[in-house]
């Protein structure tokens, strides 16, 4: 549904987006996250025909992004951060002006207003006008535009900004819900949205793609440079020692428990990068007699992933 090849745009003599390709099947929803400046916003900008590329290109739907943007347009729903409105307009006047705009008959238009005002939780605001509204209602207003036209693909920019909790969660059980039946990127810099809404992320620095996959699958990838956790009675310093001592661990901290006396203790064994020490750490604490409550791994947040990849990819670049 959308392919991206060698996507490049250079801004003078800044690279803004460099060399960047992926592919998006029918239905999924992809998370598309970056630091600010690491080009995701030009991405999507040339994605939806608002700026050509430098090099390279794309398709939505099959068309192609520069040589076939009214077709295009015509497979897009974009909803960009800061949504363009007409605040003297009504709601619903809106909506109907924008679906004249794309060639929508009369009677398709009144179908699909009234489908999107329920989606969007919109029924009690369609008379309001737009300027009155709050900019969590003025966000939703944007996203019942971006669905008017029923696009087979959506392009999601912060759609939850300035939305309370509860209509935070209606949206995302919403974006859910669009997977399927539309293909959707959504862009945040909300990391458990990504985990809560999408099927696969993409990460993008310095305008390079620098990893993409399932939330799950990402978290994996850093799963065995985890910390593994440990929690036993026993004497401190000998426990600390004797787990020291275990093959393939790098360092022993501890994270809770007093310091002289058996006591319950909580300690941290930092792993050599790929290694996997937890049954060895278990059976040193039993051998030794030692009251052995839990032991586990670490789980590894996506937002770690991300701090990891990110920091990586501009300690190279500085380099």
């Amino acid at each position: 549904m959308i392919e991206v090849r060698n996507l490049t745009k250079i801004y003078g003599q800044t690279l803004a987006v460099d060399n960047v390709s992926f592919d998006v099947p029918k239905g999924q929803i992809v998370g598309f996250l970056g630091p600010n400046g690491a080009g995701k916003s030009t991405t999507l900008k040339m994605l939806t025909c608002y700026l050509p590329p430098t090099s390279g290109g794309a398709t939505i739907n099959g068309f192609d992004i520069f040589h076939q943007s009214h077709q295009v347009r015509q497979n897009l729903g974009y909803l960009p951060e800061n949504v363009p409105l007409y605040g003297e307009m009504k709601v619903r006047d809106y909506l109907d002006f924008r679906g004249r705009l794309r060639g929508m008959e009369r009677g398709e238009r009144r179908k699909r207003i009234d489908y999107v005002v329920e989606r969007c939780w919109l029924t009690t605001m369609q008379t309001k006008s737009i300027g009155h509204l709050s900019k969590g209602y003025r966000q939703r207003v944007g996203l019942a535009d971006s669905l008017l036209h029923d696009p087979p693909v959506l392009i999601l920019d912060e759609p939850t900004v300035g939305l309370d909790p509860s209509q935070i969660r209606e949206t995302r059980k919403l974006i859910r819900e669009l997977g399927g039946r539309h293909t959707v990127i959504l862009s945040t810099h909300i990391l458990p949205e990504v985990e809560a809404a999408c099927d696969r992320a993409i990460v993008i620095a310095l305008g390079k793609i620098v990893a993409q996959g399932s939330p799950d699958e990402l978290r994996a990838s850093r799963r065995l440079a985890a910390r593994v956790l440990v929690e036993c009675r026993g004497p401190r310093e000998q426990i600390a020692a004797a787990l020291a001592g275990v093959a393939g661990v790098n360092q022993v901290e501890f994270l809770d428990g007093h310091a002289d006396g058996e006591e319950l203790l909580t300690l941290a064994l930092s792993p050599k990068e790929g290694q996997d020490v937890r049954e060895e750490a278990a059976r040193t604490v039993l051998q030794h007699g030692w009251a052995l409550r839990e032991i586990r791994l670490e789980l590894a947040t996506l937002e770690e992933f991300f701090v990891q990849v990110t920091a990586a990819q501009a300690a190279g670049r500085k380099r």
